[in-house]
C-alpha cells in the first residue's frame, strides 16, 4: 500500500502550501482571535464574571488591532509600499489601512455604548444593559421575566460585534470577489442577530432583524450571482485580473476569446455586484430596510451599524470600481449618477416627514450615502481621498448622535418621538447643545467636520466633471438643513411638555463616546488639513 502511495505521489504534481503573511494580516487576526476568546469566555466563565470580562476582551482586542494598523503604517505600508497578502486574496494598501483604522476606532466607541448600564432601571438592585436579558426567551414571556429578575445579561453581543468588526476589516481589503463575499457574510450575520436583542420593544426589534436578514440575504445572493457571471466572463475572481481582461491586456486564451465577445456577462455581473454593495450602504432604491432596522434595533447597535457598516461597504465599493472596473467607468458612472441623485433627494425629502428621531437619522444616513457617492463618481485620486475623509468624519458624528438618543428617556425607555424633545434645551442645555452640534455637522455647517467632508466630495465631483451632480447635492443639503434646524428650534424654542421625558445621567462610558464624537466633529471642522493630507497620501489602490 505504502509503495503504491509513494508511486502515485511520485507521478502526481505536488500541491504547493499556501503562504500566509500573518504579520501583515495581524489587525484582522487579532480581532478574530478576540472574538474566539470571547466565545470561550461565554462558554466557560460563570455568568457573574462575563460582563466585565467581555468588555475587557473586546477593548483589548480592538486596541491591539489598532496598534497593529499603526505599526504597519509606520513600516511604510499604505504610503511607500503596498502588498497583496494570502496568495493575492487580501490587499494591503493605503485605503485598506485608513478604513481599517477608522472601523477599529468606531468599534471602540460602539463597545463603550454597549457597556452602558446606568440608563435602565435596576432590577433587584442589579444594573442592566440595553440588551435582552435572555435572547432565546419569548418576548414578554415568563422565561424572559425570570431572566430579568435574575439579572441575566446577553453578553454574547461583544463577541458577535467582534466577528462583525473582523468582517468589516476584511471587506474593504478583499482583493478577489470570493473573499469579498465571505467578508460580507461575516460582517452581516452577527448584525442580523444584534438587531433582534433590544431589551425594550422586543417585537419591534425582532421584526427589524427579520427584515434586515431577508433583504440582506437577497442582496448577498445578487452579489454571489454577479461573482459567478464575472468569473464566467474573465476566468478569474481577482479584481486585477478582471481589470486586465476588460482592458484587453490579459493573455488571450480560447476561453477568453469566447466569453469576451459578448459583454452581457460583464455588465450583468457588475450590476448584480453593485446591488449587493449599494444595499449595504443604504442607497436608493435599495434603502427600504434602513428606517425600520435603525428604529427597531437597540440604539447602540444602530449607531455601530450606521457608522462602521457604511465605512466598510463604501471601502469595498471603491475597491471594486477603482481596481476591477476602471475601464468600464463610462458604463457604470451614468448609472451611479442616477443612484446618487435619487439617494440624496429621497433621503432629504423623506427625512422632512419623520416624527421619530431614529427614523430621521436613518433617512439622514441615506442622504449622506448619496453625498459620498458623488465622491465615488469622481473616479480620481482627489475623489478617493475625499470619500475617505468623509467616512471618517461621518462615522463619529453618527455614533455621537445615537449615543445622545439613548439618554432622552421616559417610562417606556428611549423617548424617540420628536414631540418628546420639545424644550430639551431648557431641561438639559448641555445635552441639547451637543445634539445640536451633531445636527449642524450633518447639515454641513462651517466649522464642523460635516462641512469639510461635503466640501471635499463636492469639489472632487466638480473637478471630475460632475457639476450637475454637485448642484443636486447642494440643493439636497439645503433641504436636509431644514429638518436638522427644525429639531434644534424644537429643542431650544419650544416649551417642555408637562411630565415629559427626562435626561438620564450616563456612565463614563457613554460620556466618553459622546465626548469623542464632539472632539472629532470640532477637530475635523476646525483643523482638518492633517487628515485631508493623510487621506490624500494613502489613496492609491494596489493591483
Amino acid at each position: 500500500m505504502s509503495q503504491w502511495l509513494a508511486a502515485a505521489g511520485g507521478n502526481s504534481p505536488s500541491i504547493p502550501a499556501p503562504h500566509v503573511e500573518y504579520g501583515q494580516l495581524s489587525p484582522m487576526l487579532v480581532v478574530f482571535g478576540a472574538a474566539v476568546v470571547g466565545i470561550l469566555a461565554e462558554a466557560f466563565l460563570p455568568r457573574k464574571y462575563r460582563y466585565w470580562t467581555q468588555i475587557a476582551i473586546a477593548l483589548l482586542g480592538l486596541a491591539g488591532a489598532f496598534v497593529a494598523v499603526i505599526v504597519l503604517a509606520s513600516q511604510g505600508y499604505g504610503s511607500t509600499k503596498v502588498d497583496l497578502l494570502a496568495m493575492g486574496a487580501v490587499a494591503l494598501d493605503g485605503p485598506a489601512l485608513f478604513l481599517q483604522g477608522t472601523i477599529l476606532l468606531v468599534a471602540v466607541v460602539a463597545v463603550l455604548t454597549y457597556a452602558e448600564r446606568r440608563l435602565e432601571p435596576r432590577v433587584g438592585g442589579v444594573p442592566v444593559d440595553p440588551f435582552a436579558p435572555q435572547a432565546a426567551a419569548t418576548p414578554g414571556g415568563e422565561q424572559e421575566r425570570d431572566a430579568t429578575r435574575a439579572g441575566f445579561a446577553t453578553t454574547e453581543v461583544f463577541p458577535l460585534t467582534m466577528f462583525a468588526v473582523g468582517g468589516m476589516l476584511l471587506f474593504p481589503a478583499a482583493n478577489d470577489l470570493l473573499t469579498m463575499f465571505v467578508a460580507l457574510e461575516v460582517l452581516s450575520l452577527p448584525l442580523y442577530l444584534l438587531c433582534a436583542l433590544a431589551r425594550r420593544r422586543r417585537l419591534l426589534s425582532q421584526e427589524a432583524a427579520v427584515k434586515y436578514f431577508l433583504l440582506g440575504a437577497f442582496a448577498s445572493a445578487f452579489f454571489l450571482f454577479g461573482t459567478a457571471l464575472l468569473y464566467g466572463y474573465a476566468g478569474s475572481v481577482r479584481l486585477g485580473d478582471i481589470a486586465d481582461v476588460i482592458s484587453g491586456v490579459a493573455p488571450a486564451t480560447p476561453a477568453l476569446l469566447s466569453t469576451t465577445q459578448n459583454d452581457a456577462l460583464l455588465l450583468i455581473g457588475l450590476a448584480m455586484l453593485s446591488v449587493g454593495l449599494l444595499f449595504k450602504v443604504g442607497a436608493v432604491p435599495f434603502q427600504a430596510w434602513t428606517p425600520d432596522v435603525y428604529q427597531g434595533a437597540p440604539t447602540p447597535v444602530t449607531g455601530f451599524m450606521a457608522a462602521a457598516t457604511k465605512v466598510a461597504a463604501f471601502g469595498a465599493l471603491l475597491r471594486l470600481f477603482y481596481v476591477a472596473f476602471p475601464g468600464l467607468r463610462w458604463d457604470w458612472r451614468p448609472v451611479m449618477w442616477g443612484v446618487a441623485i435619487l439617494t440624496m433627494v429621497v433621503g432629504a425629502v423623506m427625512a422632512v416627514t419623520q416624527q421619530d428621531v431614529k427614523r430621521l437619522l436613518a433617512y439622514s444616513s441615506i442622504a449622506h450615502a448619496g453625498f459620498i457617492l458623488t465622491g465615488v463618481i469622481a473616479t480620481t485620486r482627489q475623489g478617493l481621498s475625499a470619500v475617505l475623509f468623509y467616512l471618517l468624519a461621518y462615522s463619529f458624528v453618527t455614533l455621537g448622535a445615537f449615543a445622545v438618543v439613548t439618554l432622552v428617556r421616559d417610562s417606556k425607555g428611549e423617548a424617540t418621538h420628536l414631540s418628546s424633545w420639545a424644550g430639551l434645551g431648557r431641561r438639559s442645555p448641555l445635552l441639547a447643545g451637543v445634539f445640536a452640534l451633531f445636527l449642524l455637522a450633518f447639515a454641513g455647517i462651517p466649522l464642523t467636520s460635516g462641512f469639510t467632508g461635503k466640501f471635499a466630495v463636492f469639489q472632487a465631483a466638480a473637478a471630475g466633471g460632475a457639476t450637475p451632480l454637485v448642484i443636486v447635492g447642494v440643493l439636497s443639503s439645503a433641504i436636509a438643513a431644514f429638518f436638522y434646524i427644525r429639531v434644534i428650534v424644537l429643542m431650544f424654542f419650544s416649551d417642555p411638555q408637562p411630565g415629559g421625558p427626562s435626561v438620564a445621567i450616563p456612565s463614563p462610558m457613554t460620556a466618553t463616546a459622546i465626548g469623542f464624537g464632539v472632539l472629532v466633529t470640532l477637530g475635523l471642522g476646525l483643523l482638518p488639513q492633517y487628515f485631508l493630507d493623510l487621506a490624500t497620501k494613502v489613496s492609491p489602490f494596489v493591483r
